[in-house]
């Protein structure tokens, strides 16, 4: 059964509910590549196909799956697009968006348990992983705190704010106040760039020094501000402002 009826797009005319041989064949034909190759084994498009079969039953949907990959770049931009410009999209109805930001949600979580309650030093490239998954495609600044245990085991991922397309609110007092509340011992920053670039503008330096300090003064440290861009990160502490 589908999970949601009716169809979202113009349908494909089907006598009785049939799937016309064609569209029946490709998608069988996908599922299996999916099964035996991975996700490796299809391009952006086609693993966008795979999401939108549930969303839309009884119709070809590549021509939608590539106009959203038009629109929003890649499939992690399809998936984290804002919903009122997901509905700009010829096509697209209540069934695609709520499939799609299930797969989202999904991605979210899965990539969360894997950092949550473990040493963030074992798990760094985990943690970097789950910083661009919630973070990398955001069309808006986003700013969150890790907070970490003596033994630098995350207990907490908290978003502090948002703001625009560059630039989001941050008050140091804040955070450092939040850290005291769940018995924090140590935190590290992250916030997006939209723009792509994660180069540190003089903002991002100045509130990451006001941050440092006011955990100094409660003996907590700051181990790192970590910007993520689409494709790449930046660290405070690799490159020298920490």
């Amino acid at each position: 059964m589908p999970l949601f009826d009716p169809d979202e797009a113009e349908p494909v005319h089907v006598p009785q509910g049939k799937l016309p041989s064609y569209i029946k064949d490709h998608r069988k034909r996908l599922r299996e590549r999916f099964m035996v190759g991975g996700p490796a084994a299809l391009p952006d498009y086609e693993m966008l196909e795979l999401v939108l079969f549930r969303a839309i039953p009884r119709q070809d949907v590549k021509p939608l799956a590539r106009a959203l990959l038009e629109r929003f770049k890649d499939f992690n931009g399809v998936l984290s697009a804002p919903v009122p410009r997901l509905r700009d999209v010829s096509g697209v109805g209540e069934a695609v968006i709520a499939e799609l930001k299930i797969v989202e949600a999904a991605a979210h979580r899965l990539a969360r348990s894997r950092v949550m309650e473990k040493q963030v030093i074992s798990s760094w490239d985990q943690l970097l992983d789950y910083c661009r998954t919630s973070m990398g495609h955001r069309e808006t600044e986003q700013f969150r705190v890790l907070y970490l245990d003596r033994r630098n085991v995350l207990i907490a991922d908290e978003e502090q704010a948002r703001g625009t397309v560059d630039h989001v609110p941050v008050y140091p007092r804040e955070v450092v106040k939040r850290a005291l509340e769940v018995n924090a011992s140590a935190l590290i920053l992250v916030h997006n760039h939209p723009s792509g670039d994660p180069t540190p503008s003089p903002a991002d330096i100045e509130m990451t020094e006001k941050v440092r300090e006011a955990a100094e003064a409660l003996g907590m440290t700051l181990h790192d501000h970590l910007i993520v861009g689409r494709a790449t990160e930046l660290s405070f502490r690799a490159e020298g402002y920490l």
